[in-house]
């Protein structure tokens, strides 16, 4: 199953890049760029596949088990959600599709590459996860279920950095102003900060050992976590959420007015993929109930923009504020 997804994603980036990529490059003359732009048509054609799969996917179960009815709304209000889920569309196209994370990645890498060299003339090696058990985290599995660990924790802390820092929260509040939580909601982000995000958890990979093909695996993987626990379901994922996976109901309560950025902590439920990370720092809270989204200034009138540009500069507004 597995070889047969690969063959055709291979198969589709090969074509793409031919029929389409290729003559575009060479009609502008950046044929310099080729090696570059054959990498990204991986990137295009991974973000549409996974576009697809959740629109089909979780779609469908956003309209069998709904946590969020929206059959008692006006029309004004039916017409303000349609227009917001309309946003976060627009959102997931251009990170899926821009494969933000990956890029961060890539061009890092040249420059971690020349600061292991320089290490290296000074007698310095660079340390590798991978390596700390020989013949058991060298598997490819292992090492691989090692680095989302890894950086599912750094990850966790990072969140409670974005809740925390006033500046940061005036980028990561556009995120939690969502009223109307989808499948597409999990990229409403300030592009700043996911320019942050991505690179501190780039450099981290990058500084552990992390391979270009597992790196995007992991993002690939997170992504699709993240869609799951924004969807608007009715579920916990049973033992499964409160022990192995973030589910939606679980990370609701994160969005909820007066649970999920507020209080002494700034929140709770941080947890990226692993909710064991909330239970290991206090912040995890499982109690029932699917509760309004958003942000509490948003009922006092603050206005976090309707369109995509208006809320990126409103969100750059709110540091200064």
């Amino acid at each position: 199953m597995i070889d047969a997804v690969l063959h055709w994603i291979a198969w589709a980036q090969q074509g793409l890049y031919q029929g389409l990529i290729q003559p575009v490059l060479f009609g502008l003359g950046w044929m310099q760029f080729e090696e570059i732009a054959f990498d990204a048509t991986e990137w295009l054609v991974i973000g549409a596949l996974e576009i697809v799969l959740l629109f089909l996917v979780l779609g469908a179960a956003e309209r069998r088990w709904p946590a969020q009815i929206v059959s008692g709304l006006s029309e004004a209000e039916k017409q303000a959600r349609r227009q917001a889920i309309r946003t976060d569309v627009v959102y997931t196209l251009l990170h899926r599709l821009g494969g933000f994370a990956v890029v961060a990645f890539l061009l890092l890498q040249p420059m971690v590459d020349w600061i292991d060299g320089e290490l290296r003339l000074l007698g310095i090696s660079r340390w590798q996860l991978d390596g700390i058990w020989p013949g058991v985290t060298d598997i490819g599995w292992v090492s691989l279920l090692l680095y989302i660990v890894v950086l599912d924790l750094v990850d966790y802390w990072i969140h409670r950095g974005q809740h925390r820092l006033g500046w940061w929260w005036a980028l990561h509040g556009l995120h939690h102003s969502q009223q109307h939580m989808t499948l597409w909601s999990d990229n409403r982000n300030h592009l700043l900060d996911d320019l942050l995000r991505d690179a501190l958890l780039a450099m981290l990979a990058l500084a552990i050992g992390v391979a270009p093909g597992q790196y995007l695996l992991i993002v690939v993987l997170t992504r699709v976590a993240q869609s799951l626990q924004h969807a608007n379901l009715r579920t916990d994922l049973g033992w499964v959420g409160r022990w192995l996976l973030v589910s939606p109901s679980f990370h609701r309560l994160h969005h909820a007015i007066g649970y999920g950025h507020e209080g002494e902590r700034r929140g709770c439920n941080f947890a990226v993929l692993f909710p064991v990370w909330d239970r290991l720092f206090g912040t995890a809270d499982f109690r029932e109930g699917y509760v309004p989204t958003g942000v509490r200034d948003q009922l006092e009138g603050r206005d976090y923009g309707r369109g995509f540009w208006a809320q990126q500069w409103l969100a750059l507004k709110r540091i200064g504020d």
